[in-house]
């Protein structure tokens, strides 16, 4: 035991313990366990090593992680990220615990997340924001239920074509699992269908439907008729959306819809090889009882002081169990202030530049590639913002190989086998013509 003297348990500890069961040695608590099963020796491991030694261990190791100049989306975007973020995020007054119950002692938590939720509200344009959820394709699948929960008598909830198919995916896992029917709406040009959805409504049987703001193939779709002709059905409306591009394009609030939900890792969080990231999920004041997650509100103390606390907790399953609108219990804080510290840092003047100089760059390398005769345009005349498919005519893993060879990720592949590309303010005009030059070499 002096070997590892930063065990908790004393020789005497182990011996009090020991009498205490009946046993005289540790060996006697694995004495059913038979011994061919036991491991007998030194156990495979490295020596230790200097602090220097660590250190080098790890730079090697992240060497081996290849620094590729991003030209693809799908859902996670390389944006600009403020140094003073990482820093602020450090600090020990924001190093608390996982949950903030008592809110005698968890202030600082409180407030920034009721900032964030505020902040979360303005960009979608919805009344209610939850304090957070896992990443974006699960905040989606929290809505579907969501959907059935509000509408209680219709079981079916109807999927955009052109939702991103991580998204679709775990929607339908989830669905599975929860017995939530499935149904589809089609893509017209590249736009989700108004005309098949007033099809499959016609069934009466449609809790709501989940639509993206920006589709998989980068198109900002045009919901003109969407709210009112699920409304009349008693439906609700939930989009996924870029958070990013929320800033320039029509929020949900502006079209009408109900819910609201997406990945916030748009909002300056690294992509991190694909995590973690951090869902929202925001809707109107009529929907705040079925939203699942942490809800934290303003109030005031004994003194009138002003001060927050986490309300609503009926729709907690904590309280609720089994009749609990979600098993959502953990927010995902620290990304949740690392968002509210970027959206402050930007504001709406910074969130603006974002998305002109990315749609500036998208278009040029857009029109830079169709230039080479590579490629073909596939819906022509479709607004796109910072992300765009093109059919390729050259071999797609081609491309994909003499790209990667040249230090590029992009030419993401569809299941239609377009290939996307993405571009964002990160992106300089002399990267943008050296991938154009690395095309007209595949």
């Amino acid at each position: 035991m002096a070997t590892f003297s930063y065990f908790p348990h004393t020789e005497e500890d182990i011996r009090a313990m020991l009498d205490r069961i009946g046993l005289s040695s540790l060996d006697d608590l694995y004495s059913d366990v038979p011994s061919e099963y036991i491991h007998k020796g030194d156990y495979d491991l490295p020596d230790a090593m200097s602090e220097q030694e660590v250190r080098a261990f790890f730079e090697n190791l992240a060497s081996k992680n290849p620094k590729l100049k991003i030209f693809a989306g799908a859902g996670a975007y390389d944006h600009y990220s403020p140094s003073v973020i990482p820093y602020l995020t450090s600090r020990s007054e924001f190093i608390t615990a996982y949950t903030p119950y008592q809110a005698e002692i968890s202030q600082g938590t409180l407030r920034y997340i009721f900032e964030y939720q505020s902040m979360i509200c303005n960009l979608t344009g919805m009344d209610i924001s939850n304090a957070c959820m896992y990443d974006g394709p699960t905040a989606a699948a929290e809505a579907m239920k969501m959907a059935v929960a509000c509408t209680k008598k219709k079981t079916r909830v109807l999927l955009s074509r052109t939702l991103l198919p991580n998204v679709v995916k775990v929607i339908e896992t989830y669905a599975y699992f929860h017995g939530v029917q499935l149904g589809y709406i089609d893509h017209e040009n590249g736009q989700t269908s108004l005309e098949s959805l007033k099809a499959e409504l016609a069934a009466n049987d449609v809790a709501g439907i989940i639509v993206p703001a920006v589709n998989r193939f980068g198109i900002v779709e045009d919901f003109t008729g969407f709210a009112e002709a699920v409304h009349a059905e008693k439906g609700i409306v939930v989009e996924y959306c870029d958070p990013s591009a929320l800033a320039v394009v029509k929020t949900p609030g502006e079209w009408g819809f109900d819910v609201a939900v997406g990945d916030g890792q748009s909002l300056g969080v690294p992509l991190c090889y694909g995590g973690p990231y951090v869902g929202f999920m925001a809707c109107r004041n009529e929907y705040v009882r079925k939203l699942p997650g942490r809800i934290v509100g303003q109030t005031e103390d004994a003194d009138g002081k002003r001060c927050f606390v986490l309300t609503l907790q009926a729709r907690e399953q904590h309280i609720r169990r089994e009749k609990a609108t979600s098993n959502i219990c953990s927010n995902e804080s620290l990304l949740a202030l690392y968002i509210t510290i970027y959206l402050s840092l930007m504001g709406p003047e910074g969130m603006r530049e974002v998305n002109e100089l990315s749609a500036a760059g998208a278009h040029y390398l857009h029109d830079r590639l169709l230039e080479t005769g590579r490629f073909e345009e596939v819906f022509p005349g479709r607004p796109f913002l910072k992300e765009f498919v093109l059919k390729p005519l050259v071999p797609a893993d081609r491309l994909q190989a003499k790209l990667l060879e040249d230090g590029f990720f992009g030419a993401l592949q569809t299941e239609e086998g377009y290939v996307s590309f993405c571009v964002t303010e990160k992106r300089t005009k002399e990267e943008v013509d050296a991938l154009v030059e690395s095309v007209k070499e595949a």
